[in-house]
């Protein structure tokens, strides 16, 4: 009678793990696919947190509104200071802007001002970094 007793028990607890293991199956493969979810989320979240940061470097005005040529305030020293900043040469510089490089040496030397929409391109280029900028022109 033991006999039996033992083998009944041991059936009945092989059953039940046969009954867990299938109700478990797919919540493990839903927990596994939430995990992946959480970390794209996580990645996502701490990018924007970067872009949040830089914005915050270049100041509020960079992060309220764009430059419009009215708002941008033009001087021909700081364009020069500005390019040598970045290691562009006048040419670089001309095609981030969308000029040629004799318009960007004429500007540093003070003999002509932008045009309306030359003055919105530059008011958009004149906060960046480097490697922005470089990038940037890349892309272009």
């Amino acid at each position: 009678m033991t006999s039996f007793a033992a083998a009944f028990k041991d059936e009945i607890r092989r059953l039940a793990r046969k009954e867990v293991k299938a109700q478990v199956a797919p919540l493990k493969s839903a927990s596994a696919a939430y995990r992946k979810e959480i970390a794209a989320l996580k990645r996502t979240v701490q990018a924007q947190e970067r872009q949040i940061r830089q914005l915050q470097k270049r100041g509020p005005a960079a992060i309220t509104k764009e430059p419009t040529g009215k708002d941008v305030r033009f001087s021909p020293a700081w364009v020069a200071k500005h390019r040598e900043k970045l290691e562009m040469s006048a040419a670089d510089y001309g095609e981030l802007i969308g000029v040629s490089m004799l318009t960007v040496y004429n500007w540093e030397k003070g003999k002509t001002r932008p045009r309306q929409a030359q003055l919105e391109a530059w008011g958009k280029i004149k906060h960046l970094g480097k490697r922005e900028a470089w990038k940037l022109l890349e892309e272009s």
